[in-house]
């Protein structure tokens, strides 16, 4: 069975103010081919198919177009909600649009309910965990400490009870929306840290032939078996170095998986700049990125006048200015920014603490902090949602 796994189109965010629509349209078109060319069997969709809860029509319009056009294909897609989807919104008709092939797993509870499709070695059955929020899914699956591994280990071990059922030879694939443990980061995934951790082992997802996973913007191979797609588009300059691409898998007969990476269109290529604004604007090596989208960080050690304006006539498309002065690490003109780099909340909060103090926080204050740092990001996902 050929799998075609992607996953965080988040379908109406922009990038940095310049509109993606046309982008994400552009990926749509190319999604579709990719099935016709390579005779794809299933299309996997793991999670952040929108960018917020409540997305903006056009984004609505080319999600009700790409399900149209993937049905017309005649060829079943599984796609999960991810962190920056309203499970219960995207989940709306999804018994009515799995009529049509098109199976929508956002409910928790159905962690352990697959898809199952079929070919001549006999069933695949699919499996779609939808992003857990802990704090708001501990009771379905019964774990006392509000945790992703907890919740994820759960609906794992609902999965394997499944899977248990089935005719030997059966073989499984897992769509799940997740940080797990060796994947790289970039600037634009919401951060989903609970209790001080964000990452999962990838240990979680044993005993299944495929794990197809959602929510890191890189595509990166985990183990041979556990992968991301990544984002089929740049969100963030973080993502300048990313080849962005699906992930096409064969699932063997015998379960075993080899896969191969189909590129994704590039709307435009990106570009971080560093340097004097004067040098920017001779650097003849530059050339090269006259026609991307800039990041430039200018590192005269004083402001110099107009540089958006003298940076445009050189490089049009510049998005991002940064001014970071080449200074001492002693300066005490070194910027805030720049000492908070790199740093958690929590942490920031732990030195504001020892600065207003004399003395950083003990255990029980750092938990305090963490238990509120935590409470207000899953009240957030509930105000989202509603």
């Amino acid at each position: 069975m050929k799998l075609l796994h992607t996953s965080d189109w988040h379908l109406g965010r922009a990038f940095h103010r310049v509109s993606m629509l046309g982008a994400q349209a552009g990926f749509i078109d190319h999604l579709v081919g990719t099935v016709r060319e390579y005779g794809v069997d299933v299309v996997l969709v793991s999670g952040d198919v929108y960018d917020r809860a409540v997305p903006p029509l056009a984004a609505v319009e080319l999600f009700d177009d790409a399900l149209h056009r993937l049905a017309g294909l005649g060829v079943p897609t599984v796609m999960i909600s991810g962190n920056h989807d309203s499970a219960r919104r995207l989940g709306v008709g999804a018994g009515l649009i799995g009529r049509a092939g098109i199976h929508l797993r956002t409910d928790p509870a159905g962690c352990g309910t697959p898809v199952v499709l079929h070919d001549a070695h006999g069933d695949v059955a699919l499996y779609g965990l939808p992003y857990l929020e802990p704090a708001l899914v501990k009771a379905e699956f019964g774990v006392d400490k509000a945790g992703h591994e907890a919740v994820l280990t759960a609906a794992m071990d609902r999965v394997r009870a499944d899977l248990a059922t089935r005719p030997p030879g059966t073989r499984s694939v897992v769509l799940a929306h997740a940080f797990v443990t060796g994947g790289e980061q970039s600037d634009s995934e919401r951060d989903i840290t609970v209790g001080g951790v964000a990452a999962v082992p990838s240990g979680v997802f044993d005993g299944v032939d495929y794990v197809a996973l959602g929510h890191l913007h890189g595509c990166q191979t985990l183990t041979e078996r556990v992968r991301y797609s990544g984002s089929p588009l740049p969100y963030s300059f973080s993502e300048a170095a990313h080849r962005k691409s699906m992930w096409l898998v064969d699932l063997d007969a015998d379960g075993s998986v080899t896969a191969e990476r189909v590129d994704c269109p590039v709307p435009r290529p990106l570009a971080r700049l560093r340097g004097t604004l004067d040098d920017l604007l001779a650097d003849p090596e530059l050339a090269a990125h006259e026609d991307a989208w800039v990041e430039a960080t200018l590192t005269d050690p004083v402001r110099p006048a107009d540089p958006m304006a003298r940076l445009a006539e050189r490089f049009p498309h510049t998005l991002s200015l940064v001014f970071d002065p080449e200074r001492p690490p002693d300066d005490p003109a070194v910027s805030y920014a720049r000492r908070l780099a790199g740093r958690s909340d929590q942490e920031i909060a732990e030195d504001f603490v020892a600065h207003v103090r004399g003395a950083g926080p003990d255990g029980h204050e750092r938990t305090v902090l963490r238990d509120a740092f935590d409470a207000v990001r899953a009240d957030d996902t509930l105000r989202e949602a509603r």
